[in-house]
């Protein structure tokens, strides 16, 4: 393939490796969490107070236990989904505190914000998996907030869900609903959770704690570090790469000492600091060569990969946004990226969530699958028959095959405008948030719940309410 992208060379990766050995095994990596310790020592790590020192052994070794591909059950099966090396699975924002609105303004997220978005992925046509913290709703108390967003992510669509990672507690009540779900889960992935270090070189107990508990069912997890280059990392990309793959892999050799063939996906947030604000920068270019180069060393792992999204550093779904996210959700798309995690929704720098930008970026997901599908070459699609019997000077549009394909042969998108500028003027002359604002009501107008048994449904509120008492009970 010609690819005028960085292509890292075997070599370059290697140094990266090489690189990111030597970091482990001379400065190590902290873990907060005693029993994550405990862990590490059971199997014969050196270790010196909270830092786990790593062998390239023992690296090398939880590679080979990590599985190139593997699948997520759905509660609707047709809704499984594949995360290996082929196609990318698109999956909504995650973790934006505010909602941003159609004037540009500015509100903390409420629970209702959370439904409908779950509402809206699960009537998507082009995304593939719902969401945890898609947004984060501040009218719940956060100690039992998890409890809320789960039950919607499971009811409100019978989509592959992300489980909550924010602690091992939380992580043990993900478990428990899948099992309510799905019974005995050991064997059977149903849900993915995102695991991210402290950068530079540590991590949280809520972090180590939750991976464990997630590692000993089998579920898969998203070791992603989120690395600011130039402050919480090097300033230049190759020592950020470096950085971030020693953070990586310390994480996946933890899952697999947990439980050996846990499924695990090489994941990266990472980009720059902007060092005229000191703000993180996921519009800048050198988000886009971490990007891809995560997809290259996630391939010379034989590992999935998880990177990118419709990510932006614009504050309202503008020009700006735009430009952004598109390159940025391309970039992981076509270098990759197994498992693309803010492919919808997302401004300032992950921080807000916008409904408007959210069904913007949905078609920006569908435009970019048409563009991965391979163009079929063969003697019916060539079409010579048809060029001969139309000849010289003819014309195709009322010959009979293209009445036969014409409404599915090339991708539509009912949000972008491809209509004449007097058809746009009739219509009021919209910009394309302002079109897609008046379309909201309607698309979740859409909305029918999955079915559920009456008996599962009952038995998950029934757990939410008794562990709700239990947090509250311990706040008091």
């Amino acid at each position: 393939m010609f690819d005028r992208i960085q292509s890292l060379s075997k070599e370059d990766i290697e140094k990266i490796h090489d690189g990111s050995m030597e970091i482990l095994l001379k400065v190590g990596v902290q873990f907060e969490d005693e029993n994550t310790l405990g862990v590490f020592k059971s199997h014969g790590f050196k270790i010196d107070g909270k830092k786990v020192f790593f062998t390239e052994k023992n690296i090398l070794n939880a590679i080979e236990a990590s599985p190139p591909e593997f699948t997520i059950n759905a509660r609707d099966p047709d809704k499984n989904i594949t995360v290996g090396l082929n196609n990318p699975v698109f999956a909504p924002g995650y973790g934006a505190p505010f909602i941003t609105e159609i004037d540009g303004s500015r509100r903390n997220a409420r629970m209702e914000d959370y439904n409908r978005l779950c509402k809206i992925v699960h009537t998507s046509k082009y995304l593939d998996c719902n969401g945890f913290m898609m947004v984060e709703p501040s009218d719940v108390s956060a100690k039992i907030v998890h409890l809320d967003m789960l039950y919607s992510s499971i009811t409100l669509s019978d989509r592959v869900f992300m489980g909550c990672p924010t602690s091992p507690e939380c992580a043990d009540d993900s478990i428990k609903m899948a099992e309510i779900i799905y019974g005995d889960i050991r064997n059977k992935p149903v849900m993915i959770s995102l695991i991210n270090s402290l950068s530079p070189l540590k991590y949280s107990r809520e972090m180590s704690g939750a991976l464990m508990r997630f590692a000993e069912y089998g579920q898969p997890c998203i070791i992603a570090p989120l690395i600011m280059g130039g402050a919480s990392g090097p300033i230049k990309i190759a020592g950020i790469l470096t950085l971030q793959n020693a953070e990586i892999l310390a994480g996946i050799t933890l899952a697999q000492l947990i439980r050996r063939g846990t499924p695990v996906v090489y994941g990266s947030a990472s980009s720059i600091t902007d060092m005229r604000s000191g703000r993180l920068s996921v519009g800048a270019p050198e988000h886009l060569q971490i990007i891809s180069a995560t997809s290259q060393i996630a391939r010379y792992y034989n590992i999935p990969s998880r990177a990118g999204g419709a990510v932006t550093d614009a504050h309202i779904p503008d020009m700006q946004a735009g430009m952004e996210s598109a390159l940025s959700l391309y970039t992981a798309a076509h270098n990759g990226i197994s498992f693309i995690l803010h492919s919808a929704g997302i401004l300032t720098s992950y921080l807000s969530m916008s409904f408007e930008k959210f069904l913007i970026d949905e078609a920006l997901c569908g435009k970019i699958k048409k563009i991965l599908n391979p163009i079929e070459i063969n003697e019916e699609s060539l079409s010579i028959d048809i060029i001969k019997e139309v000849g010289i000077g003819g014309e195709f549009l009322s010959h009979p095959k293209t009445f036969e394909l014409c409404r599915s042969e090339y991708h539509s998108s009912n949000i972008m405008f491809a209509d004449s500028f007097e058809g746009w003027s009739a219509k009021g002359r919209k910009r394309l948030e302002e079109f897609v604002h008046e379309t909201l009501k309607e698309r979740l107008s859409m909305y029918e719940k999955p079915p559920i048994d009456e008996g599962v449904e009952n038995e998950l509120k029934g757990f939410i309410e008794r562990r709700k008492k239990d947090y509250l009970d311990n706040i008091s």
